[in-house]
């Protein structure tokens, strides 16, 4: 045993490295490294500085270096943050600079002029999972902070870090979407993240209440709401959110405030439905969420068969109010009407409020029954046929049918109608072209129709959600990384976030980050444990990332719950995969979490 002293201390430590450096340096390498070289000497050297740390070592586009206080760490690391963020106002999209930023305080071993250690690795292995221009510390160094700096932190939950033997909890430094003051009036306590406005006028509309006694007018309401955000959302000069995310806060006293900064968005509409015989009175207001200000209010009284001329008034006042620039044919393409009859409409409402609960087999086949009722009163119905083909999807995609010849050609038939008859209805367009991919495998004529209902509607996050996953069966993973992306910015709420989670898993798994895969997966189980795409891919996942552990037991659970999987029968369940190598790659990672053949 050696005699030779070791020197250790506790420290904190900020690792520091350049998102996306080698693709900076690709486009433009002596310019790159210029413009580094300038942002340590004005920026990244002087405020390490001046918060007493030591840089211990330049990594080429990162460094690390040492604190005697995570305090002090944490305040460097926000306010270098900040700085970029202000040098990266006018740089042009595509050659920003941003770091990622990890803290950790622990033991580290001292020699020389370098240090080693897990207080080390850990530091290093946070910077990787922190956002481009974002800061992700430990749960102690959160610890550390708590009542003593005023920022706020989002609690990550425990992430896996490679090389480390056990998740660890990790937590999100508040930055974005904050003004320097708002950030600096808090303590750092757990809060949720508040998303940045979007560069054009963004809303969300929240369900309007029922003020009918009859609580199963519910649905009534709802369907309004629906359509008046479908018709909001062929504006492209808008930003709205989508209405899973907007209706989590039904029956909920909400603070409009607080619904704008959880939902990123500028303004709120809210309202109520009252229906009373062939009578209905619209309510709505239009909030400011920034001040909590009114912009706009009023009435609509009319009988149900001018239910569509309703919407239509409340939706051209909206936009009024919001965005008076939008042009009259943009007004004018938002009064498309889905159907004429009112009774056909209350079916067609009925059914979506059912399909809404994903993962019941009884209200799937419910709204199946009653999708199909709408279509058998008005054949030209075209949103009726999607949202009916779509119902075939949760049924294969939960295991509740087959996929027997019967079946195929009913999707076929309810996906080709629905094309025939929506050439401009994005939904009809997105739910039937993944119903083709999904159920049918028909991948090149699935795609093209998700394709088609963005360029219609680029608000409509369950395209962008189905296109994610499309784009990940076409074999193109990065192109699948920002569908998701975009879903979950439409939808930052939306029941189906475990799914857009678990898809960008898959993207990174096939991009062979399986680090990165693993932590996006373990992001998707955070809600819904028992998700079978989630715990497929944090199997699969965790194998090729050499965690072993952290796999078995994701797949002791997935086998559960699905006895009958084999590797064998991936093929069926995972979707239509054009490259093989795909496939293979997954088979493999799911044999090596312990998958039998």
């Amino acid at each position: 045993m050696s005699s030779e002293h070791v020197e250790r201390r506790l420290a904190a430590i900020l690792a520091a490295d350049v998102a996306g450096s080698c693709r900076l340096i690709g486009i433009d390498e002596e310019g790159t490294l210029a413009q580094l070289k300038a942002l340590r000497k004005t920026l990244f050297d002087p405020k390490i500085t001046d918060h007493r740390g030591r840089i211990v070592k330049n990594t080429g586009d990162g460094a690390l270096v040492e604190f005697g206080s995570v305090v002090d760490a944490v305040r460097c690391a926000v306010e270098i943050q900040r700085g970029m963020a202000e040098q990266n106002i006018d740089a042009p999209q595509g050659k920003q600079i941003e770091f990622r930023i990890g803290i950790h305080v622990g033991d580290i071993i001292i020699d020389e002029n370098d240090i080693f250690g897990d207080g080390v690795n850990i530091a290093v292995r946070l910077e990787g999972i922190a956002e481009p221009g974002g800061v992700c510390i430990s749960d102690d160094a959160y610890r550390q902070i708590r009542g003593k700096v005023e920022i706020a932190c989002d609690d990550m939950g425990p992430q896996p870090l490679k090389n480390i033997a056990e998740p660890m909890r990790a937590w999100r430094v508040r930055l974005t979407g904050q003004t320097r003051s708002a950030v600096q009036s808090r303590s750092a306590v757990s809060q949720p993240l508040a998303l940045p406005l979007p560069d054009k006028p963004s809303i969300a509309v929240l369900s309007f209440t029922n003020m009918s006694r009859d609580p199963e007018q519910d649905y009534f309401a709802d369907g309004m709401v629906d359509d008046i955000i479908t018709a909001l959302s062929h504006f492209k000069a808008l930003f709205v959110i989508a209405r899973n995310s907007s209706f989590t806060y039904k029956g909920r006293a909400v603070d409009v405030k607080q619904v704008g900064r959880e939902l990123g968005v500028r303004y709120v509409l809210e309202g109520s439905v009252r229906k009373a015989a062939n009578r209905v009175r619209i309510t709505g207001q239009l909030v400011d969420a920034a001040t909590g200000a009114h912009l706009w209010a009023e009435r609509f009284d009319g009988g149900l068969g001018d239910i569509f001329d309703l919407q239509d008034h409340v939706t051209e006042s909206v936009v009024g109010a919001i965005a008076p620039a939008v042009e009259k044919a943009e007004i004018e393409r938002a009064k498309r009407k889905p159907t004429e009859s009112p009774d056909v409409y209350t079916l067609y409402l009925r059914g979506l409020a059912r399909s809404y609960q994903f993962a019941s087999r009884q209200a799937n086949d419910e709204a199946l029954r009653l999708f199909n009722s709408a279509i058998e009163l008005d054949p030209d119905f075209a949103s009726a046929y999607g949202r009916a083909a779509l119902c075939y999807v949760i049924a294969k995609f939960n295991g509740w049918i087959s996929g027997t010849a019967n079946e195929i050609a009913e999707v076929k038939r309810l996906a080709q109608r629905a094309v025939e008859l929506g050439k401009d209805d994005a939904i009809a367009l997105a739910a039937s072209g993944y119903a083709l991919v999904f159920v049918i495998r028909d991948l090149e004529v699935g795609a093209a129709l998700i394709d088609r209902a963005l360029v219609l509607n680029s608000n409509l996050a369950e395209a962008w959600y189905w296109g994610g996953w499309v784009k990940n069966f076409l074999g193109e993973p990065e192109t699948a990384i920002e569908r998701f992306a975009r879903a979950m910015r439409l939808s930052p709420v939306d029941p189906r976030t475990s799914g857009m989670r678990a898809g960008t898993a898959h993207a990174h798994f096939f991009l062979g980050s399986y680090d990165e895969a693993a932590s996006w997966a373990a992001m998707a189980l955070q809600d819904d444990p028992d998700f079978q795409p989630g715990l497929r891919i944090a199997a699969a996942s965790n194998a090729m990332a050499g965690r072993p552990e952290q796999a078995h037991k994701a797949m002791a659970r997935l086998r559960e719950l699905n006895p009958a999987l084999r590797v064998s029968t991936l093929k069926d369940v995972l979707g239509p995969y054009r490259r093989a190598e795909d496939l293979l790659r997954y088979q493999e990672g799911l044999r090596q979490a312990g998958l039998p053949e």
